[in-house]
């Protein structure tokens, strides 16, 4: 499935409009991530595990955004955003939801 953050494909062009679609994914921050991020921003460098979960978060998001276009019977979703959340200060939740238009193309 055409997956893109542009309103159009080129070479193709948008025949029919289906619809908005989307796609989320919470996780929650586990203790030893969050003390190893701790101690990254006392030392310096990258949070290595908030980057893979929110990578995974992104991927969920974005699969179950194009697997309700399909079911819609699309062939792209175009004009796809992608939002980052918090979910509460003391609960360590992380949002990623995913947004597009889903449309059959010509």
């Amino acid at each position: 499935m055409i997956t893109s953050t542009t309103p159009t494909v080129p070479g193709r062009e948008a025949g029919e409009i289906l619809g908005i679609v989307t796609g989320e994914a919470i996780i929650g921050a586990n203790i030893f991530r969050d003390f190893t991020a701790g101690i990254t921003n006392i030392v310096g460098g990258r949070a290595g595990g908030y980057e893979k979960a929110l990578r995974e978060a992104r991927d969920i998001a974005l699969r179950e955004m194009q697997d309700e276009a399909r079911k819609l019977g699309a062939d792209a979703v175009l004009s796809v955003d992608l939002d980052y959340e918090t979910l509460g200060v003391e609960n360590g939740m992380l949002m990623v939801s995913a947004s597009g238009t889903a449309v059959k193309l010509r």
